[in-house]
């Protein structure tokens, strides 16, 4: 072979290496679970695969689902690559509510990204609710059968130093008719994210609307609302129905939808995986009102439901997001999954015996003693 020849041989076979290697990086197909169609996780998920499919060629079919279990078993039955959860990310890293059954317990599971969503205590204006603390005797609107609402709500509660018998708890039989009960003079309070559409009626209704503040700098505030729930952060938020412009709400962010994966997913995959979700982000930021919140310095960071998976991590620190704090936190969260994966499985084959209700009641008992033991 002349030398030219063998030149343009090296030269072709190093470009197919190349193209190989690249076309590698990503999956050519993949399939993600989400919620329902017509929510923000499936929207906020489809935008993110019709980037991935411009850009780098790959196909994602989400498999939707309405509950919790429906998104989480085929990620874990490996059927599905990733799933973009809410709170039940963290629930099944505890085995808690729903996961709190013989069939469930704790099972470990790491973050990729999460898109922070802002929450705080939102009060009817009238009802003299200025902080958290003084919802004390007050009427909080709960769910039914919704601890993924309750639970946040229990937690900003602690914030004021409140637990749930200071405040009167008065369940509804579904999301919108607790939204909507502030504007009905129904509750005096509730917890959710503040561009829920009823808070939109409620501000334009005599009662108004009010934001009870969870100020970044009340040490003591934080302390007892990460006790009950460790996956939030200080949120400054500047779109809020009855918000003026130019005006913050102080409150806190938790994640949703939390882009997650198995712990044994391999990590150049999940590297690759989060590199793509960097790289595409310029395509998606603008598919919802929220999609900005993607970017890796918000959505790459804790706190969060789950550890973040070791791929993400090696990406992050090579973007120069990810701190020496991150990694102490991302240590102290994967030795509470630890803890807990341990105590379920000394408990479960002493306690096969007890019924169903009688079984998750003793279990998140033990579940509460493990996590006090870390603090």
């Amino acid at each position: 072979m002349t030398g030219l020849k063998f030149g343009v041989a090296l030269g072709a076979l190093m470009t197919l290496t190349a193209f190989g290697a690249a076309a590698q990086e990503l999956p050519k197909t993949m399939v993600w679970t989400s919620y329902d169609v017509g929510s923000a996780g499936y929207a906020e998920a489809s935008a993110i695969a019709d980037a991935f499919g411009k850009e780098f060629g790959t196909r994602v079919r989400i498999q939707p689902s309405g509950s919790g279990i429906g998104r989480l078993q085929p990620l874990l039955q490996g059927r599905a690559d990733y799933a973009f959860l809410a709170t039940e990310a963290f629930f099944v890293s505890e085995g808690a509510f729903d996961f709190a059954t013989k069939d469930w317990g704790p099972r470990e599971l790491r973050a990729v990204a999460g898109r922070p969503a802002g929450i705080t205590l939102i009060a009817a204006g009238d009802a003299g609710i200025e902080t958290v603390a003084d919802a004390r005797g007050k009427r909080i609107a709960f769910v039914a059968g919704n601890p993924s609402v309750n639970v946040k709500c229990e937690a900003i509660l602690a914030f004021g130093g409140l637990t749930l018998d200071d405040v009167e708890v008065v369940t509804f039989p579904t999301y919108g008719a607790a939204m909507a009960s502030m504007t009905r003079n129904e509750s005096d309070a509730t917890c959710t994210t503040p561009t829920t559409s009823q808070l939109y009626e409620l501000a334009e209704s005599p009662r108004g609307i009010h934001y009870a503040p969870l100020e970044a700098d009340n040490a003591a505030g934080w302390e007892g609302m990460l006790k009950v729930l460790p996956i939030m952060g200080p949120s400054d938020e500047d779109v809020a129905a009855g918000l003026k412009e130019g005006e913050i709400a102080k409150m806190a962010a938790y994640r949703y939808p939390v882009i997650t994966t198995t712990p044994d997913k391999s990590p150049d995959e999940v590297y690759a995986f989060i590199k793509a979700l960097d790289e595409s982000y310029d395509l998606y930021k603008d598919g919802t009102a929220t999609m900005a919140r993607w970017s890796l310095d918000k959505s790459g960071r804790p706190a969060i439901d789950v550890p973040f998976h070791e791929g993400a991590i090696r990406y992050l620190k090579e973007k120069g997001i990810w701190t020496s704090e991150d990694d102490a936190w991302n240590d102290k969260r994967i030795e509470r999954m630890d803890a807990l994966v341990a105590a379920w499985d000394e408990f479960k084959p002493q306690n096969e015996g007890l019924s169903d209700e009688d079984f998750a009641q003793a279990w998140m008992a033990r579940r509460a003693e493990v996590v006090a033991g870390l603090n």
